[in-house]
């Protein structure tokens, strides 16, 4: 998978006979020149950031844009097309800053692409860089519980003996996502 992850963020051909080649784009636009650094965006080692995007608590429209950006499919299927060799032609949405307008890709490599877009199982779908990441040595004394791996124990809780597994009842459970209380 970590092969995968690596060709498609080096857009390199990742399976098949052309494996470990460019990838073959089409350039039907000129290059743009490089733009002054946008507010709210975060550009580093090739990956970006946006941050500039604010919603109020009682804007639900513009909330409902949000979910629904969040949420569409990795490919728009009207943008994909078969060429005559059999691959596939792939359109993309906003040309790239080199010009690229066009990718054409085999269709393996479509499915690999893909395949590295599906979160690994049993992991958490939400990763936390830098100090906030759960092994690093800052993250105990940032975060609210501080728990972490610099975290300092107090002497009550190295007295204390953590059980393996503590289970939740139902009834916690529901009292903890909901506040509910019992009526008296």
């Amino acid at each position: 998978m970590d092969d995968l992850i690596g060709h498609s963020i080096t857009y390199r051909v990742a399976m098949g006979p052309r494996a470990g080649q460019k990838m073959f784009t089409l350039q039907t636009v000129p290059a743009e020149p490089p733009e002054e650094q946008k507010k709210g965006v975060a550009q580093a080692a090739g990956f970006s950031l946006h941050a500039g995007i604010g919603i109020e608590a009682e804007a639900r429209g513009k909330l409902e844009g949000l979910c629904r950006y969040v949420s569409r499919p990795a490919v728009a299927e009207q943008r994909l097309a078969l060429t005559e060799r059999g691959a596939v032609h792939w359109q993309l949405k906003t040309p790239f800053r080199d010009g690229t307008t066009h990718v054409i890709l085999e269709p393996l490599d479509v499915l690999a692409r893909l395949a590295a877009l599906v979160p690994p199982p049993r992991r958490p779908l939400t990763r936390y860089p830098g100090a906030f990441a759960p092994h690093h040595a800052l993250r105990a004394a940032i975060t609210l519980a501080g728990r972490g791996r610099g975290a300092r124990l107090t002497d009550a809780a190295a007295e204390r003996p953590v059980p393996k597994h503590v289970a939740m009842t139902w009834a916690q459970r529901l009292k903890r996502v909901f506040a509910t209380v019992r009526p008296a």
